[in-house]
């Protein structure tokens, strides 16, 4: 690590119908279809106690999203005003990690369905965690 470099090692892949970047949905509520995260035999354990009908944050690699873009129009549309890529959701910065909140619909061993995920077929799956819900101090 002192030479500034990470290594991650992919937990699992995104199953989606979904294969053509241009054709996908911008967010998971916009009409993606239900998808199946598939995860390593190696991680089963951590998927044990999640349960249908929870909200889980996946995130993950975006493979196939451009490292050098700094700035973008928003939605990639041009009529939007150029933005630093940080203050967006564009799939397309230095270090591409998708975040996507999810409903799990479905578990069948290590393969987990959810439903409003806009990733791609292959997508590398880095991480899983619980949406916390807490109340509010009244």
């Amino acid at each position: 690590m002192a030479d500034g470099s990470y290594e991650l090692q992919p937990i699992g892949w995104v199953e989606s119908p979904l294969v053509d970047l241009e054709a996908a949905p911008k967010q998971g509520d916009e009409g993606s279809p239900d998808t199946w995260l598939v995860f390593e035999p190696a991680v089963s354990e951590g998927l044990r106690d999640l349960q249908p009908g929870t909200e889980i944050l996946v995130l993950t690699w975006l493979d196939r999203a451009r490292r050098d873009v700094l700035r973008v129009h928003p939605r990639d549309d041009p009529k939007n005003p150029e933005k630093g890529v940080f203050s967006t959701r564009s799939s397309d910065r230095p270090n591409p990690i998708g975040l996507h909140r999810v409903e799990i619909v479905l578990i069948d061993g290590t393969r987990i369905r959810v439903r409003n995920l806009e990733a791609l077929d292959g997508t590398p799956i880095v991480d899983v965690k619980p949406v916390l819900h807490r109340k509010l101090d009244r």
